[in-house]
């Protein structure tokens, strides 16, 4: 009797592990090369994206480079059924200056394209962008200077391609309302924040600049929780009055 049972107790192990192995398989498989999750520390993409959202990044949208791989090894350079992001997609790419750094933002410029931002208004190969004037946007303070619900000036934007979202406007002058223009190199993109004041981006050279293809990790898709600002996720029992329930699997636009 004690063999019997000392082999089915052996068998009943082995089988756990087995399926304990499958399961990080499985999961490493996912997030290698289908979706990776990620969440939102900062205000940046206000009013689109918010402090703590958790959302899904596709990571086949674009194709693969080595930024794509757990720890991200320097096995191999440039990207494997590589597909150019589309202009206004939300991306997720590493930061050049630091590669270790991850950040989200909107593509604004592809390669070869001229941007400027004049009087606050972007501008895309010296045409204006089409903007329209929206209600203001209500909420947690997007222009960090204070921890209190603001009143900030919301604009609709239209990309030439046709893409809209909301953005916001802190300052009437804001530090980055007049730059420069910026001339996108060949294989890299222009990055902005939809929150336009309060957001380091292309239009800070020495911050984040041109991002090379090869550094963008993937594509925003959808929203799968979000917890009001200042709140913590593991504080389940708060959930019932902390959690965003109309922002729970809200595709990422």
């Amino acid at each position: 009797m004690s063999v019997t049972s000392g082999t089915k107790t052996e068998s009943g192990l082995g089988e756990t592990v087995r399926v304990v192995v499958h399961a990080l398989l499985i999961a490493l498989v996912i997030r290698t090369f289908l979706f990776q999750p990620f969440n939102i520390p900062s205000g940046s993409m206000k009013a689109t994206l918010l402090v703590g959202d958790y959302l899904f990044v596709s990571k086949y949208s674009y194709g693969y480079s080595h930024f794509s791989i757990p720890q991200s090894p320097n096995i191999f350079s440039g990207r494997i059924f590589g597909s150019e992001p589309k202009r206004g997609d939300i991306v997720v790419f590493r930061l050049p200056k630091d590669t270790e750094i991850d950040y989200i933002k909107r593509v604004i410029g592809l390669p070869g394209d001229r941007i400027q931002m004049r009087d606050g208004l972007l501008y895309i190969n010296d045409v204006p962008v089409q903007r329209e004037r929206l209600k203001d946007f209500v909420g947690e303070d997007p222009c960090g200077t204070a921890d209190s619900i603001a009143r900030v000036k919301a604009w609709k934007e239209t990309l030439p391609n046709g893409v809209s979202y909301e953005t916001l406007d802190c300052f009437d002058h804001g530090p980055y309302d007049n730059t420069d223009v910026y001339t996108v190199p060949p294989g890299n993109f222009f990055m902005m924040g939809d929150n336009r004041d309060n957001s380091t981006d292309s239009r800070v050279p020495l911050a984040v600049g041109y991002v090379p293809f090869e550094n963008i990790i993937g594509r925003a898709q959808m929203i799968f929780f979000s917890i009001r600002e200042g709140e913590h996720a593991w504080a389940f029992w708060r959930w019932p009055m902390s959690i965003r329930w109309e922002r729970l699997f809200k595709i990422v636009r």
